[in-house]
């Protein structure tokens, strides 16, 4: 057997309020819209991963979401100026990742980063 993907399903009865976030600033693409589920994603491959959190690193809370960009300074800025609240750094980690916290549109907490 093969994990061919792993999907992220988030509670909202508003799938539309995700698109500022997930669309608009983070660039992703509908994949797929039956009006009661929205799919965002990107036609990059993409590594299939879960992760088990006792705390987020740093004693920071465990995030919901980790997405990983390619210009997390540049994320950041498009983040502040769409007018979400930045939780959490920015901050270079001591394990080789610059990343920082905001709360999406429906409350999840998510922690954008790059590998440095």
């Amino acid at each position: 057997m093969t994990v061919r993907r792993i999907v992220a399903n988030i509670d909202t009865q508003d799938a539309a309020e995700a698109k500022r976030f997930y669309q608009d600033v983070l660039g992703l693409d509908v994949l797929m819209d039956q009006g009661w589920i929205v799919t965002y994603g990107s036609g990059e491959t993409m590594q299939v991963q879960v992760s088990f959190m006792a705390q987020g690193g740093s004693d920071t809370p465990v995030p919901d979401l980790s997405i990983e960009v390619d210009d997390v300074d540049g994320t950041l800025q498009a983040m502040k100026a769409a007018g979400f609240a930045i939780e959490y750094g920015p901050e270079d980690e001591p394990w080789g990742v610059r990343r920082f916290y905001v709360r999406d549109p429906l409350g999840r907490l998510v922690n954008i980063l790059s590998h440095r």
